[in-house]
């Protein structure tokens, strides 16, 4: 969900301030209870509106955080009386933002394996975007989302980072597309490390020097970090296709060609 106004603005005070904990495994519970907090605000409506009620003194509010969330650990218990006297646009931004900020802390629990974390993600979206039959599996209702998680974390087994597993259930959880959530935490993963995504479409697999030399003039070019995610598309029959946020550069033989043949036609 993309907040706005004064959401936006208390989402990002609360980013900035989110708790440095002393352990990796610390950052990961601060993680799993605000994933919760989140759970329990969208479940109880009136809980969430007295939670964002502006006209309520915020140190009430912060009491009333305070009772409900009082067995979460002082990192999470920080975040959630923080969280609650900010302003918010509306009360179901208020879940939404410590979704976010969960996931943040799920990437700094797992310390130095933060891109990795990420390529796990996008490769997760990539077996969705080939399997049709799991995608389908994955949105029938009438199984639990616990069994629905099972079935993909089950795919996944041992080879992904537990951090990474867990936010695949989470994003199976959360309804919708499974695709478009990972995809919304590749993105936070990115940021919390100062990156920037960019996916990497190309006919033939890329070398380590052509793809350091990629990112390098991406870098330059965006004043930040790119991390690239590769994908090889053989239709593309060369040259490359780059999605970096909103930008989208077409270098690809296959683009050209279609070009040429709409000329043709016109």
């Amino acid at each position: 969900m993309m907040l706005r106004g004064a959401s936006a603005d208390s989402l990002g005070e609360l980013e900035q301030s989110l708790p440095s904990t002393g352990t990796l495994a610390e950052s990961g519970t601060m993680g799993e209870e605000l994933f919760a907090a989140a759970g329990v605000l969208r479940a109880e409506p009136a809980l969430r509106r007295a939670a964002t009620d502006s006209s309520v003194d915020a140190e009430a509010r912060a009491g009333l955080a305070g009772q409900v969330f009082g067995s979460f650990g002082s990192h999470a218990q920080q975040v959630l009386v923080a969280a609650v006297q900010h302003r918010w646009t509306a009360s179901r931004d208020l879940p939404a933002a410590l979704d976010h900020l969960a996931v943040v802390a799920m990437v700094r629990s797992v310390g130095a394996d933060g891109d990795r974390l990420g390529d796990e993600l996008f490769a997760v979206v990539r077996l969705l975007e080939e399997n049709p039959e799991l995608r389908s599996a994955l949105s029938d209702r009438s199984r639990t989302a616990a069994d629905r998680a099972a079935l993909l974390t089950g795919i996944l087994g041992d080879r992904v980072l537990p951090a990474t597993a867990r936010l695949v259930e989470q994003a199976v959880a959360a309804g919708g597309s499974v695709e478009r959530v990972l995809g919304d935490y590749q993105q936070v993963a990115a940021s919390s490390q100062q990156e920037l995504l960019a996916v990497v479409r190309t006919a033939h697999e890329l070398g380590a020097h052509d793809l350091g030399r990629l990112s390098a003039a991406l870098g330059k070019q965006y004043g930040s970090t790119v991390h690239l995610h590769v994908v090889v598309d053989p239709e593309l029959v060369g040259g490359l296709r780059i999605e970096i946020g909103d930008d989208r550069i077409d270098g690809t033989i296959s683009s050209r060609i279609d070009d040429a043949r709409r000329r043709l036609v016109g």
